[in-house]
């Protein structure tokens, strides 16, 4: 297994500086079946019942109230799977532990001490597959991107994102447990974080995991920040682990709002956010990316595989 070194705390605007740009192919991808909602922050495909199914976040544009929803395409529209369940979260993600599908995404209640307030969690669902999806756990109140990837020894590996007195905006932390039955959310709330990812005005968390050829995990994530007017920049990144050591590599931002087609946003303070989705991984190379593009669309490009670097 090769070894990771880190290096300084790079900045977003250090690591758009050092990104060479190699995205191709920009594409938006259509959804219909759902009124005028928006479909955004989805996943990559993935094959459920022999059949490559989409997940997506789908709310109206004025409202952060979201459903996600699971779409098959049909003659090159993304439609509503017939006979779907349908959650009441934000942001999906899917993976799969011990053959199992498992699909999180997070959940928002209304806050206990702040009125009006929302709060938000992570919560999971597990099934043989998306037809027989119940729910199994629910990580810490306030925390959003948790992510569980089974390891090649049949461990569970957890990245985290506390905020606040841990973690500040955002900061990514690392755990592994033995099996899903140990997943709890004190395991969660003490994973040691992973050191100098981010400068404390900056954020940042995972958004899919894949287990490499060599044992590393390489994350799919993003790294964010606000401009002077205020207004949220969100980058694409990657980085690997080695879930034996914890050592870890330099986050590199894989693709920046300019590589996408022009859309509209959910708000203009949000013209510049790409939230990382899921990642394909091609034989020739090269990789697809899934995005949630200004919350209010998804797109797709090509890239040049960002994880081929670290099975060298």
């Amino acid at each position: 297994m090769i070894k990771l070194t880190k290096g300084e705390v790079k900045t977003c605007s250090v690591l758009v500086e050092e990104f060479k740009k190699n995205p191709e192919n920009p594409e938006k991808i259509t959804f219909s079946g759902v009124g005028n909602k928006d479909v955004y922050n989805i996943t990559a495909p993935f094959e459920d019942e022999g059949e490559q199914v989409i997940a997506g976040r789908v709310e109206d544009r004025d409202s952060e109230h979201s459903e996600v929803h699971f779409f098959v395409e049909v003659n090159g529209e993304w439609k509503p799977r017939q006979g779907a369940p349908v959650f009441s979260l934000q942001d999906p993600f899917v993976t799969k532990v011990a053959g199992e599908r498992i699909l999180g995404g997070v959940e928002i209640f209304p806050h206990p001490t702040i009125k009006d307030g929302l709060g938000w969690r992570t919560v999971f669902y597990k099934g043989d597959r998306l037809a027989t999806l119940t729910p199994f756990f629910k990580g810490p109140d306030g925390m959003k991107d948790v992510r569980i990837v089974e390891l090649p020894n049949g461990e569970i590996g957890i990245f985290t994102r506390p905020q606040g007195e841990k973690g500040g905006r955002g900061e990514i932390g690392f755990a592994k447990v033995a099996s899903l039955s140990e997943l709890t959310v004190e395991v969660i709330n003490d994973a040691p974080l992973l050191e100098g990812q981010f400068i404390k005005e900056e954020w940042g968390g995972a958004n899919e995991i894949h287990v490499l050829s060599n044992g590393l995990l390489g994350v799919l994530g993003h790294i964010a920040c606000f401009d002077e007017a205020g207004d949220r920049h969100y980058y694409p990144m990657v980085f690997a682990v080695n879930p034996e050591n914890h050592q870890f590599s330099d986050l590199q931002i894989i693709a920046t709002r300019a590589d996408f087609l022009p859309g509209e946003s959910k708000r203009p303070d949000l013209a510049s956010v790409v939230f990382s989705g899921g990642l394909v991984r091609k034989s020739n190379g090269k990789a697809e990316l899934y995005s949630g593009i200004s919350d209010a669309e998804a797109q797709n490009i090509v890239i040049e595989d960002p994880f081929s670097q670290y099975e060298q």
